[in-house]
């Protein structure tokens, strides 16, 4: 019944999907975050489901989208320089066989990013992609926040559906993941039109919201905590009545801390002494190493580079004095950080591009809050709080990765596909208002020399 179920459901996406061709593009979306063919006993495995919505997708969008004024954005050009280059580092790799392992996956979630923006033509379309996003991960969202609700949490304990430990499924990225979708499911909440927006709509995403809250307490993981804490001093930006809101707050964490596991509040201590935690310790020699490496081998060693790194990892207690001499060697330990993930895998080049991506994404994101935060026309009021919402949940990403491997995570890139989106359909659509740059007014802008 389990896989019948499944296979039901990719059924009448493909059947819908002929009738109105973009659900192909949420299908691939749906198939990309949640995986069913990895969830199914024997049905889907030997199905090439991923390949068969993109394919359907991309004859979709050929055959029947209007195309006018479809115009590739400057961070498609980023994405395609960025696939080209990893594609070099893959050749190049140090472990060959390795790096094709993770290129096979990666390639594919560079060139749904790049394709993606060409579809999202109508804030109908921004809007589906983002509730089927949300929606989908919220699958194994609210699986994991019942389990953790029934006693079933633990640091690399808590089963989301799959054991393979993989993807949206781990433990530190469905924490970070579900941290930065936040804002998201409020904004749809507050402005989507995809449903009606009643009481059931508001509750179902305050229980959400209360799940998302709740990974990073099942998977025991530190980076969740700080995502946590960024997302509330976020709300802050927007809030009226800030007293009132950080009044809130305080309630809020002094009546949950005591329903908190001791195994959490345990290990998040740790958070304060990094030195003579192992699992810390261990990450910052990593970066060491990594920085090191990167020093005589500026381009990077491709996918999987970290297979070669030997590190000294010396504990120490908080006043960075050692632990009873304590000295341990290891080796091949991955980059745990997305960042030094990119520098030892691609190099300079392919860090400076990444970060290219993220940095204009949250800089065209922040010209569109300003330009249209005060907007009167009803069509337009959605728009800055759609960009706040996206920025407030790519700066999240951007925080939570400082302590995982997430550079490549499709969810990520799907994200960022949205922001382009959003951006190319206010430039499609209200070419009058040239869009303001930082701390400039329309006004301003029309009057500098061309």
């Amino acid at each position: 019944m389990h896989d019948l179920a499944l296979l039901a459901f990719i059924g009448a996406l493909i059947l819908l999907g002929f009738r109105k061709p973009f659900i192909f593009v949420l299908g691939y979306a749906y198939v990309d975050i949640v995986s069913p063919q990895r969830l199914s006993y024997y049905m889907l495995n030997a199905i090439p489901v991923s390949l068969i919505f993109f394919v359907l997708a991309l004859g979709g969008f050929l055959a029947v989208d209007d195309k006018k004024g479809t115009r590739l954005a400057g961070r498609q050009v980023l994405l395609i320089l960025l696939l080209v280059w990893c594609g070099y580092t893959t050749v190049t790799a140090d472990f060959p066989a390795a790096a094709a392992e993770k290129w096979a996956w990666v390639w594919k979630a560079l060139v749904f990013a790049i394709f993606l923006p060409f579809t999202l033509r109508t804030r109908l379309r921004i809007e589906g992609l983002l509730l089927f996003m949300v929606l989908s991960a919220s699958s194994i969202i609210v699986t994991g926040g019942i389990k953790t609700m029934i006693g079933g949490g633990g640091y690399g304990t808590l089963n989301l559906g799959l054991s393979d430990n993989s993807g949206l499924y781990e433990g530190s990225t469905i924490s970070t993941v579900a941290i930065a979708i936040i804002p998201t499911i409020l904004f749809l909440a507050k402005h989507g039109t995809v449903f009606p927006r009643d009481w059931k709509v508001r509750l179902y995403s305050l229980a959400l919201v209360f799940a998302c809250l709740l990974i990073p307490i099942g998977t025991v993981t530190r980076t969740g905590l700080i995502c946590i804490g960024l997302v509330a001093i976020m709300g802050l930006r927007d809030s009226r009545r800030r007293l009132l809101y950080i009044a809130g707050m305080g309630v809020a964490l002094a009546v949950a801390i005591p329903f908190l596991p001791a195994s959490y509040t345990q290990r998040m201590h740790t958070i304060e002494g990094y030195k003579a935690d192992e699992s810390a310790s261990t990450r910052v020699a990593v970066w060491g190493w990594t920085w090191n490496y990167v020093q005589d081998h500026p381009a990077g060693g491709g996918f999987n580079a970290y297979l070669g790194n030997h590190i000294k990892i010396e504990l120490k207690d908080a006043r960075g004095q050692p632990i009873n001499n304590q000295v341990e060697y290891d080796k091949a330990r991955a980059f745990h950080s997305a960042y030094f993930e990119m520098l030892g895998e691609q190099g300079f080049p392919g860090f400076f591009m990444w970060a290219a991506l993220h940095l204009g994404s949250l800089i065209r994101l922040e010209m569109l809050r300003r330009r249209f935060r005060k907007a009167s026309v009803e069509d337009e009021q959605w728009i800055a709080p759609l960009a706040t919402a996206l920025q407030h949940g790519h700066i999240i990403y951007l925080v939570g990765s400082l302590f995982i491997g997430i550079a490549f995570q499709p969810f990520v890139y799907m994200m960022i596909a949205s922001e382009i989106g959003l951006d190319s359909y206010v430039k499609r659509t209200r070419p009058s208002k040239a869009t303001p740059s930082m701390g400039r007014t329309a006004q301003q802008m029309q009057a500098l020399p061309a």
